[in-house]
């Protein structure tokens, strides 16, 4: 056990100590070269081959091989990871080498590298403040705001909170649309959104260009696009499980600081080893908030050595289902509802026309 902490502040109501905690966990920050290369390698080589399979196998008739697009997505899954990371600045020492493996990364995950880091730096530093909601989170109201809401905006936010536009239509409009030409950074962040957005635009323009130049149009389709698709939508169910939860923590600015929105706003999502390895260890959200700069390698070691944290925001991954359902913040009860369950509360409140 880490001794630089009393043993009686190493108890769950020592979480309110941010800057202990942030002192105690700054240990793990330092990332190994060697090992990040290493996650690099058996992340890539995987996926690459995976990709050569079924490309080949589909050529040749042997449609069943179109089974190995799931775990080609996990792979996919994983390097989108190691390019969060690098936008953190937490897998390699050096900022060059994180932000060029980040930029190169972004053309095979589709993310333009610059643009995603600025959005999900601001994610991180206002996560779970209600007044600076709207940047790098899932669109979220609070029951005050539904009902001050004309029907024609209740009806599109019930479409948006639907899990069908959530995990496969959102993802495929963010991935393939949005990322594209991300207009709203692009006049107020200077010029490298805008940079970074057509870098990465040409980039996979020619990577997708050469891919079906050798294995042409329908089948780099056929494989290629439920690939991406597939992770997409798995990167979004996982932004979302991290910090739309029942007990997730919302407060207006003059009650929000950046430990209790890290700690109680982001959710420990306990994976089976095999997706915990996929998600490189993201699911450790709460630990990730509390130290973006901690690589995912390590994140399991935090937990190791303070197994009190595996207690705070727990959701299994059979719990994590319901999470769908909760659309709505109750700011009475501090905690998100359903539509049911503000119809059952509310249905007699007048609705705005």
């Amino acid at each position: 056990m880490p001794q630089d902490l009393p043993q009686q502040s190493r108890t769950v109501s020592s979480v309110q100590d941010a800057r202990a905690w942030m002192q105690t966990l700054a240990r793990y920050r330092e990332p190994n070269g060697a090992r990040s290369i290493f996650e690099i390698v058996i992340t890539v080589v995987p996926l690459v081959l995976l990709w050569a399979v079924i490309l080949i196998a589909v050529h040749f008739g042997h449609w069943y091989a179109l089974v190995l697009i799931i775990p080609a997505a996990g792979f996919m899954v994983r390097l989108f990871m190691i390019q969060h990371d690098c936008g953190h600045g937490s897998f390699f020492r050096g900022k060059q080498a994180n932000d060029w493996v980040g930029r190169i990364i972004g053309i095979f995950t589709l993310t333009p590298y610059d643009f995603w880091r600025q959005t999900h730096a601001v994610h991180h530093a206002h996560s779970g403040n209600l007044e600076l909601r709207g940047m790098g989170d899932i669109e979220t109201y609070t029951v005050s705001e539904y009902l001050d809401m004309p029907r024609w905006r209740r009806f599109f936010y019930r479409i948006y909170r639907n899990p069908l536009f959530l995990f496969a239509i959102g993802p495929a409009y963010l991935f393939f649309l949005q990322y594209r030409l991300p207009v709203g950074m692009m006049w107020s962040n200077g010029w490298r959104p805008w940079a970074s957005t057509m870098a990465t635009n040409a980039g996979i323009a020619f990577v997708v260009g050469l891919m079906i130049w050798l294995t042409g149009f329908q089948s780099f389709l056929l494989v290629y696009l439920p690939i991406v698709l597939l992770a997409a939508s798995i990167g979004v169910w996982l932004f979302y499980v991290q910090h739309q939860f029942e007990d997730t923590w919302w407060a207006k600015r003059e009650n929000w600081n950046h430990q209790q929105a890290a700690l109680h706003g982001s959710s420990y999502y306990d994976l089976p080893a095999v997706l915990r390895w996929f998600s490189a260890n993201i699911g450790i959200h709460h630990v990730h908030h509390l130290s973006s700069k901690i690589p995912f390698y390590r994140l399991s070691n935090v937990l190791n050595d303070f197994p009190e944290l595996k207690k705070i925001g727990r959701i299994t991954l059979t719990e994590s289902f319901c999470t769908v359902r909760l659309t709505l913040w109750d700011e009475i009860e501090r905690r998100l509802i359903s539509f049911r369950e503000f119809r059952e509360r509310y249905g007699s409140v007048s609705q705005p026309a």
